[in-house]
């Protein structure tokens, strides 16, 4: 065979290397969502504005890579992400083999530097590499998951449902939305807190704890140190699962406190972007448990390099965010525990979401 390739007439070579899988086009679908009832959390006002940009990668054979972004409160972000996917990222991924999703992501960083590769823009290279690895995943006939190594075909999710709500200070809005979680058979919630005093808190956690076992605390960035570590105490003291993102994520040294101080699990990542800060984070000791975003954390390639540095350190891993390709990923490291989502799921079994089984990342939109 080896022979026979040599051979060949360099118009027959470049027959067969016209055959080869290759991106040959790039489209782009905005959409933004009509404004409905408000969410809050500790320092955010969600459902207000929000979309999404989905990108389709097109292949010369057949195949299309699908990948979505969402945004739950930035009017503009997905008109800045199709922006980028379409004039900066077009033109690089065009005649690239998705085969090399590395070198890809290296190409990427290498052009779009100037820009920065945190940021927006990380938020159109994710896709991109949630793109490629759908267009692979499909050319192999197999789930990305099982493609890449699975260590489960299921996933324990647990549901954020606990938010603010305008009008409830009697917290019946925010009972119902737990108890709604329940009825869809969510084992674990997650609950915002932070936005009012300790005493609001307190009585936030305590009815969540009365409803339901096992309750996370996501505080959404809002304290400083002092009381960050005067409220984790607190949550400490009353036994919740995890304390959520109570700092901002510069705060590397704050964040390795806290882990020290207490005793309860600290979850953080979502606003990280690339595995450098990941490692840095680890390094530091400043996380029990990391939370990567698919957006923020670069996608598929960037983030079975996060998984591993922290199951090389010892830390679990859950995901922000959920969806199918969040589960493609969470499906192949040791170290996952939870995929974060809500609503009802119609793939849900005691409490875990079962694998997708259709060919790459089942990322099409609904």
């Amino acid at each position: 065979m080896l022979r026979r390739t040599l051979l060949l007439s360099p118009l027959a070579l470049a027959a067969q290397q016209a055959k080869e899988l290759r991106i040959t086009g790039l489209e782009t679908e905005l959409k933004l969502n009509p404004p409905k009832e408000p969410n809050y959390d500790a320092i955010h006002k969600l459902g207000v504005d929000s979309g999404s940009v989905t990108l389709r990668l097109k292949t010369n054979a057949g195949i299309t890579g699908y990948a979505t972004t969402t945004f739950g409160m930035v009017k503009g972000g997905p008109k800045v992400v199709q922006t980028i996917l379409e004039e900066e990222i077009r033109p690089l991924l065009i005649g690239e083999d998705p085969a090399f999703p590395k070198r890809i992501r290296a190409k990427l960083w290498r052009e779009l530097e100037y820009h920065g590769v945190g940021g927006i823009i990380h938020f159109a290279i994710a896709a991109a590499d949630i793109a490629t690895w759908d267009i692979l995943g499909k050319h192999a006939g197999m789930p990305v998951w099982k493609m890449l190594g699975a260590y489960r075909d299921r996933m324990p999710c647990y549901s954020m449902c606990g938010w603010y709500y305008d009008n409830d200070d009697n917290l019946a809005k925010y009972k119902r939305s737990i108890e709604e979680a329940l009825r869809h058979g969510y084992k674990a919630i997650k609950i915002k807190t932070g936005r009012y005093s300790m005493a609001d808190d307190e009585r936030r956690v305590k009815l969540a704890l009365e409803l339901c076992p096992r309750v996370m605390l996501d505080a959404n960035q809002v304290f400083n140190r002092n009381e960050a570590l005067r409220r984790g105490r607190l949550y400490q003291q009353m036994g919740v699962f995890w304390y959520e993102e109570p700092l901002p994520p510069h705060d590397m040294e704050g964040y390795a406190e806290l882990a020290r101080e207490l005793d309860v699990r600290i979850a953080t990542g979502e606003n990280l972007y690339t595995k450098y800060a990941f490692a840095d984070l680890i390094a530091r000791k400043g996380a029990d448990i990391v939370q990567p975003d698919n957006r923020r954390a670069g996608g598929v390639t960037e983030w079975l390099e996060i998984a591993a540095l922290a199951d090389a350190a010892g830390l679990d891993l859950a995901s922000h965010g959920g969806g199918s390709a969040n589960m493609n990923m969470l499906l192949t490291m040791p170290n996952a525990i939870y995929m974060e989502t809500g609503g009802p799921q119609k793939n849900m079994v005691n409490g875990e979401i079962l694998a997708p089984q259709a060919p790459g990342m089942s990322t099409e939109p609904a």
